[in-house]
């Protein structure tokens, strides 16, 4: 069971020990991520990510590296398009010193103009890697494009908006949206009183802010092509799905392990095991505040797509109208469960369950809490998920590739 620590101007600290580890995860969230961005800063969020690593006031960057691999420790971060996190891990004995650097870099970052140019062509490369990625690609630009307002910011932004990014406005981006009522600190495993009161005491310094709320976001449907000299094409088909909070998550959860959860899956077993159209093929879920993504990816032989684009299709509307079977329904129960509490057992995990959960919840469920959730999901509950979701005439498509004219696509889609 976790503690929660609201500080007087709202940072909240959860806290969890687990007695029989030897190490202590350590993670700073913020809420903020690439919706926050105004149109001049895109990529402003993920760059600050980048900057928090690039030297302190009182500490270079080879001095922060050096630091964490002279105790064996793990430091790093991530943006989404709705928080940021930095986080380490550590051994007990070493919890002290990755507090010292985390805390560090969080307030005394330097922002150095030197540091910035350099760091904006790390994150040019970057975005280059993942255009190099045509099964990144093909699933970004879906959910980019799919979903409107400050949701289709890309987490990396662009070489045209990196460009306009200055230290000057990297810091007042951070001081904007780096205020103690979007602040979690989430610290579990092996850890001591002195440990927490440090942290309050650091974080008490944070001064209130005011910063703006995005504007909602919506799904719409889309139709992309997108011509790479690639040896296979990579699709994707998106859907509406649900909000983060939403009490039908456990249910979608279910839905996504039945379809595309592993090599027991519907599309694995159909798409690649029976027909062999395919060497890999899988789903996703991605939710946001106030909207979520599920998606099917797949690459795919170009004399051979059109074909599995149609099988992928007819069980996707067998699942919508005949729902799951009580096997299935069982195997998906046990597989999200058992995921779940083996996770559990790493402090890494439990700490990104303590934050996001803290973020976008209020809260964090137990996993007790969640496992009873996982329990209570029933098939019609699956079914009525899978009909509302699965909306064909909603459906976006994304294609990456030798990609063939957009009307044989559509001709297949319609077909099915």
């Amino acid at each position: 069971m976790y503690d929660k620590l609201t500080l007087q101007n709202g940072v909240r600290i959860l806290t969890e020990p687990m007695p029989d580890r030897r190490s202590a995860a350590l993670g700073l969230w913020v809420g903020a991520g690439s919706r926050a961005e105004a149109p001049a800063e895109h990529g402003a969020a993920h760059f600050i990510e980048h900057m928090l690593f690039k030297g302190t006031q009182s500490r270079s960057a080879a001095d922060l590296a050096s630091a964490m691999d002279g105790v064996g420790g793990q430091v790093n971060a991530f943006t989404t398009r709705e928080k940021t996190c930095f986080y380490a891990r550590v051994l007990d004995t070493h919890l002290e010193l990755a507090i010292d650097l985390l805390t560090d870099m969080f307030f005394c970052s330097r922002f150095d103009e030197a540091d910035v140019q350099s760091e904006r062509g790390v994150i040019g490369e970057e975005i280059g890697m993942y255009e190099d990625t045509p099964d990144d690609l093909v699933v970004e630009r879906a959910v980019e494009r799919s979903l409107t307002g400050s949701l289709s910011h890309s987490v990396l932004g662009s070489r045209r908006s990196l460009a306009g990014l200055s230290p000057e406005g990297l810091k007042a981006f951070m001081g904007r949206y780096y205020t103690p009522d979007r602040t979690v600190i989430a610290l579990c495993g092996s850890f001591c009183e002195a440990h927490v009161r440090r942290l309050a005491e650091i974080f008490d310094r944070m001064k209130p802010g005011d910063a703006p709320e995005p504007k909602p976001s919506h799904f719409r449907p889309v139709f992309l092509t997108k011509r790479r000299a690639t040896e296979q094409n990579h699709i994707c088909l998106a859907f509406q799905a649900l909000p983060a909070n939403s009490e039908t998550r456990f249910a979608m959860q279910f839905l996504s392990s039945v379809l595309g959860g592993g090599v027991s899956s519907r599309l694995f077993q159909t798409v690649r095991e029976k027909y062999g159209l395919c060497y890999a093929i899988s789903d996703f879920l991605v939710n946001f505040n106030e909207v979520g993504v599920y998606g099917v990816s797949a690459a795919l032989g170009r004399e051979t797509e059109l074909k599995a684009l149609r099988l992928i299709l007819d069980e996707l509307r067998r699942l919508a109208e005949d729902g799951v079977t009580p096997e299935e329904l069982s195997r998906a129960r046990e597989q999200v469960k058992s995921s779940l509490a083996l996770s559990m057992e790493s402090t890494s995990a439990v700490m990104n369950k303590l934050g996001a959960g803290e973020l976008v919840l209020g809260r964090s469920l137990s996993l007790d809490e969640l496992l009873e959730r996982y329990d209570a999901v029933t098939a019609e509950e699956v079914l009525d998920l899978a009909r509302r979701v699965l909306d064909f005439d909603s459906m976006t498509f994304s294609a990456v590739g030798r990609v063939k004219a957009e009307e044989e696509y559509r001709q297949a889609i319609g077909g099915s």
